[in-house]
């Protein structure tokens, strides 16, 4: 039964390490680091341009949804390269299986396009 507890007295001391390094780390960066505010620390910068107008600025919906679209397409290719690599060993099922697996992300696409989610401006 001891060895039972020291084993939850090692993820204890794990824990307490763990937390310990962060709040080293926290309390080193708000020791060490140079704290100069400035006015010209608060501007916008634009690669050297003096800004205009103001930092803020509001950006339409349509960019997130095609990154996000951007970014389900590029995670098929994720899926699609190791089975590509390796489909002869699996046999028919597998490649039914990913036949499946294009056919609804095509769907998708499809839906995409249908309600104009593709067109950029």
């Amino acid at each position: 039964m001891e060895t039972y507890y020291q084993q939850y007295g090692v993820l204890v001391a794990l824990l307490i390490a763990g937390a310990g390094l962060v709040v080293v780390a926290f309390t080193a960066a708000r020791v060490i680091a140079p704290r100069r505010p400035s006015p010209g620390k608060f501007t916008t910068y634009e690669c050297g341009i003096d800004p205009v107008g103001e930092g803020w600025s509001h950006t339409q919906i349509r960019y997130y949804i095609y990154a996000f679209l951007f970014v389900i397409f590029d995670v098929e290719s994720v899926f699609l390269f190791p089975w590509a690599t390796a489909f002869l060993r699996f046999g028919m099922q597998s490649v039914v299986e990913m036949i499946i697996f294009v056919a609804i992300l095509a769907i998708g696409l499809l839906y995409a396009y249908r309600k104009k989610v593709l067109q950029w401006a």
